[in-house]
């Protein structure tokens, strides 16, 4: 029974205030971009850890090149820039570590088109600027046959209720 005092003290959260996932944080060895799917020509933050973390280390990737990610608040941070022009696809993000260690994970880039003028399709009613000709008297024609149609529909019912 010796060895139950020592696994409950492993298992006890840290006196420090911290929460168990912050405290390993500080220990294990990660990276992750956040987001981890990005637009071409976007930024990625990106978390790292090694250990300690109270030194520089690397990030590289064919989607962003190489970022040194440094040492903020007990963790190592940095950010990089998508180039506008990268083509779409899954690319693995590698952290190497001073003592040489490495972690990876993925970032996914994509390259949705951007909204652009619809096509040039000529000069519709609906097109916007002043109204076009054509369809200011064909509106006016339309009313007029309308009204025309109404007075005879009108007449006949009055004629026939004599």
């Amino acid at each position: 029974m010796t060895g139950l005092p020592a696994l409950q003290a492993a298992a006890a959260p840290p006196m420090s205030g911290e929460t168990p996932s912050a405290a390993a944080r500080g220990t294990e060895l990660f990276v992750q971009v956040t987001p981890s799917t990005v637009q071409s020509g976007q930024q990625v933050e990106i978390q790292a850890s090694c250990d300690g973390n109270d030194r520089d280390a690397d990030v590289r990737s064919d989607a962003f090149g190489r970022v040194a990610v440094r040492p903020s608040n007990g963790i190592l941070t940095g950010t990089a820039t998508v180039p506008e022009r990268k083509q779409p696809g899954t690319f693995e993000v590698v952290l190497t570590c001073r003592n040489n260690a490495t972690a990876n994970t993925q970032l996914t880039v994509v390259n949705m088109s951007k909204a652009t003028r619809g096509p040039a399709t000529g000069g519709g009613g609906t097109a916007g600027g002043s109204v076009s000709p054509y369809v200011l008297t064909g509106g006016l024609a339309a009313v007029a046959v309308g009204a025309g149609l109404a007075l005879i529909v009108r007449s006949r019912r009055a004629g026939s209720g004599s």
